[in-house]
């Protein structure tokens, strides 16, 4: 059981090679909640030592997605803390100097191999290593002189040739594994920058990290990481590895082809994209932390703060877990549905600007908000069901204005006694205009839908839209009167060319 009473210093540390996935921002969520939990610090550090795969641009984008997520962090590249740099490049030589403390306890060694044998399999190599590499037991003051003549080498951790190393997960319980699996991993590559594995070692020692919180991607290497902290005599944080995204069918894990082909569908995994398909970051919060994890077998919506007082290492699910867009829809739409309309409004403002429109009436924007809150699966939708509410002018397809089973003089009729009516209605409310119209239709010998079908269309210009109602009393009595004026005018051209 891992105490809530205790704080927890805990970091989230990706790699600059890519654009930040919706895994990343999991696990940045879950240390996130342990951190704020318990009272404790959450670190942000980057991890930028693969240079070959450095991205620029992509630690901005991260900070933006996890900001977007709601994700603050006490320490970090950008705001500073006791316990930096937070970039690993930036500590370069506080790694040397660890790096050249294994070699002098030797637990590890210059390694001045140019190339393995790649026909070899894994274990044949790491036998090779253990047992052919020339410099694996070379004394330090000879590699010393070779490394001062410019030889080309990296640093290998010096793996027991027998035994094992057991390492603890706190969701899988103890791992055992026998070290001659394990291979004489480089721990400083030949440009002396450190690898993943002696960086995050180091670096979690020396921030004082209680809690590991990364995905199981990194199980593999876990001995590895037990093996350095014995090397050390470091004390290990609580490791937590948290299951990794299967692909929505469930059949393996997510791929560049996969990414792609959801990209293609108006689906993504990318934080970045999120919010340009209409997501909240509140839904989408929700959505990531209930992959892999549960509070109860019936508790499903919550928000930040929920998460905070109800996250549980204990209750993570150590299997891998299918991305469900629907769920992500299904939550998105009950978060749309909790915010106040103030708020939705607001979050509305740039979708309908993106799209053309000019929103400089709040009232209007207010009004717009409501009726479409229960319409909304995402916010990018609002544009499409609601964008007539801010043209000049909208253009119905002349045959919409038709009534079905109607002749275009029929419907011209029927327009003509609804504009009349409308014109002397004293508001548009239901109870007001409701009777009267449906009056008309009996009086004119028609069904109520081809009124109010008339009238969907003439002011939205769309088969669906919100109430009739409700979208007049928004439009506005003149531009209710416009709209209809036109359609007259549109039918009169129809009835005129018909035969």
């Amino acid at each position: 059981m891992i105490s809530k009473t205790q704080p927890a210093r805990v970091r989230f540390a990706p790699s600059p090679t890519g654009r930040t996935h919706l895994g990343s921002g999991r696990t940045a969520l879950y240390n996130y909640l342990l951190a704020r939990q318990t009272g404790g610090q959450f670190i942000l550090r980057i991890e930028d030592t693969d240079r070959k795969r450095y991205v620029d641009g992509a630690e901005e984008e991260l900070m933006e997605g996890l900001r977007w997520l709601g994700l603050s962090w006490d320490e970090g590249p950008d705001v500073g803390g006791p316990r930096g740099p937070y970039r690993q490049t930036e500590r370069k030589e506080m790694y040397q100097k660890y790096a050249r403390e294994l070699i002098e306890s030797d637990h590890a060694y210059y390694c001045f191999c140019t190339q393995r044998d790649d026909t070899l399999s894994a274990p044949e190599q790491h036998q090779q290593h253990r047992e052919l590499c020339p410099t694996r037991d070379l004394p330090i003051a000879e590699a010393d002189a070779r490394i001062a003549a410019g030889e080309t080498h990296v640093i290998r951790f010096k793996m027991p040739r027998g035994g094992s190393i057991t390492v603890t997960d706190a969701i899988r319980g103890n791992i055992i594994v026998e070290n001659s699996t394990l291979d004489d991993y480089v721990l400083v590559k030949s440009d002396g920058l450190p690898v993943y594995h002696l960086a995050v070692v180091i670096d979690d020692h020396l921030m004082e990290i209680t809690h590991a919180i990364r995905t199981s991607e990194w199980l593999p290497t876990f001995p590895l990481h037990g093996h350095i902290y014995n090397a050390f005599g470091w004390e290990q944080p609580i490791w937590i590895h948290p299951s990794i995204f299967l692909k929505p069918d469930g059949k393996g894990k997510m791929s560049k082809r996969d990414t792609e082909a959801l990209l293609a569908e108006g689906k993504s995994i990318f934080l970045g994209d999120f919010e340009k398909m209409g997501y909240l970051p509140e839904a989408v919060v929700n959505w990531a932390a209930l992959i892999g994890w549960s509070f109860d077998d019936k508790t499903e919506f919550f928000i930040l703060e929920d998460l905070i007082e109800k996250f549980s290492v204990e209750k993570l699910n150590p299997s891998p877990a299918a991305i469900n867009f629907s769920k992500l829809d299904h939550f998105n739409g009950l978060h749309i549905r909790a915010l106040s309309i103030d708020d939705l409004a607001e979050r509305l403002r740039p979708f309908f600007e993106r799209a053309g429109y000019t929103v400089d009436n709040a009232k209007k924007l207010h009004q717009v908000a409501e009726v479409l809150q229960i319409r909304l699966a995402n916010l990018a939708e609002a544009p499409e069901k609601g964008g007539f509410f801010f043209k000049d002018e909208i253009h119905p397809e002349p045959e919409s204005l038709i009534g079905k089973k109607l002749s275009a003089n029929e419907s011209l009729e029927m327009a003509r006694h609804i504009q009349t009516l409308i014109q002397s209605l004293p508001d548009f409310s239901e109870d007001t205009a409701n009777q009267p119209l449906r009056h008309l239709a009996t009086k004119l010998g028609y069904k109520a839908g081809h009124v109010f079908s008339f009238l969907r269309n003439a002011l939205t210009a769309q088969q669906v839209s919100p109430p009739v109602f409700e979208t007049m009393t928004i439009i506005g009595r003149e531009k209710v009167l416009e709209r209809i004026s036109n359609a007259i005018a549109t039918l009169e051209e129809i009835a005129r060319t018909s035969p």
